[in-house]
């Protein structure tokens, strides 16, 4: 049995506590927290078995063999590293890494001594991305691919009312970018590999960061747009256009209704059948992780999504 520690008291760890529920061989270990109060409590809902004070606490724990980081994207990098030198494998959220940079070098220092390390990006083990992959072959020569994830956030009502919060603080490593544009462009990457050139544009909000953007990526024989938002809503699903049909994705980051439409003949409709928490699939990824598996081309995938990130950040706010 794997126990996984828990680093953050987000949603998304509670999201990933339930997910560790429901896949074999892996249970809830401790939560870290250095306020004893607020982890007692977090750890009660969740149903984790205690509490750790801070992360090195949690990592000499002997009811903890791995660790899930889910802090702020600022931080991720030096806990990484801590619990890599202490020969702990790490699930760390995405994005993995504020810069490429960083992730390189904290696969070199994984891989050096042994240690799993893999970024939880839900959308490479969804069940709605394999029926993707399945479609494609019947698509004909990729001409043109839009994926998007645009979905106001809540506390952008806070941007808007002069407040500072983690997500849009460019401080913590937050953007919308970071929290919403790396799922398409994961995507991107996963299906058709790493784009020969990368050109885009963000729009900045009173926070100092990206609320939207898009992308222009270009491959040999076709080229990709992505959109990210979280300042604004759409109703548009993402599309794959093939020279013989064209497939239309409800969702990029967990497909669950696809629609096939060939030359000439009617639609067909592809429901996806899933599990309801969309993280079982990392959680089952990183078990057979520790278990042996190789993650070399997880790794290589999040290494070419952060480059595509970087140069992004490079352009200018307007």
């Amino acid at each position: 049995m794997i126990r996984i520690g828990i680093v953050g008291t987000s949603s998304i760890s509670e999201r990933l506590a339930d997910a560790v529920r429901a896949v074999d061989g892996v249970a809830l270990g401790r939560v870290a927290s250095r306020d004893e109060d607020r982890g007692r409590e977090f750890a009660d809902r969740i149903g984790a078995p205690g509490v750790a004070h801070g992360l090195r606490a949690l990592l000499a724990a002997d009811d903890v063999d791995a660790v899930y980081i889910a802090s702020p994207n600022a931080v991720h990098a030096e806990q990484v590293r801590t619990a890599v030198d202490a020969g702990v494998p790490v699930l760390v959220e995405k994005p993995a890494t504020v810069t490429a940079g960083e992730w390189a070098g904290l696969v070199a220092r994984a891989r050096e001594r042994g240690v799993v390390l893999l970024e939880a990006m839900r959308t490479a083990y969804d069940p709605g991305i394999r029926a993707v992959e399945d479609v494609l072959p019947g698509l004909g020569r990729i001409r043109r691919v839009s994926f998007r994830y645009e979905k106001r956030s809540a506390r952008y009502d806070h941007v808007l009312a002069g407040e500072q919060t983690n997500i849009f603080d460019p401080a913590l490593g937050g953007s919308a970018l970071r929290d919403l544009g790396v799922y398409p462009l994961h995507a991107l990457v996963l299906l058709f590999g790493e784009p020969r050139e990368v050109s885009g544009a963000r729009v900045g909000i009173a926070s100092h960061t990206d609320g939207l953007g898009s992308a222009i990526a270009e491959y040999d024989d076709f080229v990709a747009d992505v959109a990210w938002s979280k300042i604004t809503d759409t109703t548009l699903p993402s599309e794959i256009q093939g020279e013989k049909a064209s497939l239309s994705i409800d969702a990029i980051d967990a497909p669950r209704r696809l629609i096939l439409s060939p030359r000439g003949s009617a639609p067909e409709v592809i429901e996806v059948e899933a599990p309801e928490n969309p993280m079982i699939g990392e959680v089952e990824r990183f078990r057979d992780a520790v278990r042996g598996a190789d993650i070399a081309a997880d790794q290589d995938r999040t290494a070419h999504t952060l480059r595509i990130v970087d140069l992004l950040l490079q352009r200018p706010l307007r």
